[in-house]
């Protein structure tokens, strides 16, 4: 199955991604859309070998901490603190220190948290 990304990576870019594409057929799809990009007068942009374009959470987001993602699992599932910590029995004022970054989150946490908000316990790690 195809899937087509995209990204609003500035205001006059986008980045697109294209997934799903058989490993034969990847050299053919390449082509295609390098020829369809000349002529629109652009080019092709590849990644050097060393710098693949990656960067971690922290370089983007240097404020982020995994209670964002506790705190956006626990809104995407209609969960308040309360709710959540009765189904991990945990006290609420754990799930808010979790979510402001001032308590940890343990791999057996990690878990807990996992069942509860239907993620993998890694998204917490």
């Amino acid at each position: 199955m195809l899937e087509l990304t995209k990204t609003q990576t500035t205001d006059e870019y986008v980045e697109i991604h294209l997934r799903g594409v058989p490993s034969d057929k990847g050299e053919l799809v390449k082509d295609a859309i390098e020829k369809i990009l000349n002529l629109a007068g652009m080019h092709l942009q590849k990644m050097e070998e060393d710098d693949a374009g990656l960067y971690s959470i922290e370089e983007v987001f240097p404020e982020f901490h995994i209670g964002h993602a506790l705190r956006g699992l626990r809104s995407r599932e209609g969960l308040t603190q309360k709710q959540l910590a009765e189904m991990i029995g945990v006290k609420p004022s754990h799930i808010s220190e979790m979510e402001n970054g001032k308590r940890t989150i343990g791999k057996e946490m990690a878990k807990r948290l996992a069942k509860a908000l239907r993620t993998e316990y890694k998204v917490f790690l």
